[in-house]
């Protein structure tokens, strides 16, 4: 089982995966065992309930739920946040990867 998981939550959990993959090669050259999935937003709950996330990263089409998650795993301790529309569009998995482990300390 990976150390850290990371959730990544967009519109249709598609956009998300490219990102995805790029934060996973990110990880393993900077030695971080992080379970890293996207889930579509009607997905998340499901998600949440099924596994033990650490961060939860909204993607900023998203980024309008963010206080609805924060409401749902305040009990939980799970860092919540949207990604930087920036690193988004430019599919930046180390950047977005680093926002996610300093939401974690």
């Amino acid at each position: 089982m990976a150390e850290k998981t990371i959730m990544l939550v967009c519109a249709a959990g598609m956009s998300t995966s490219l990102l995805v993959s790029k934060m996973q090669k990110s990880a393993e050259a900077k030695g971080v065992d992080a379970d890293i999935f996207a889930v579509s937003a009607s997905d998340a709950d499901s998600s949440l309930a099924s596994k033990d996330v650490d961060v939860l990263l909204l993607g900023p089409q998203v980024r309008f739920m963010k206080s609805q998650f924060e409401k749902k795993v305040a009990d939980k301790g799970i860092a919540v946040d949207v990604i930087n529309m920036q690193d988004y569009g430019m599919m930046n998995g180390e950047k977005v990867l680093d926002t996610a482990i300093s939401l974690m300390k």
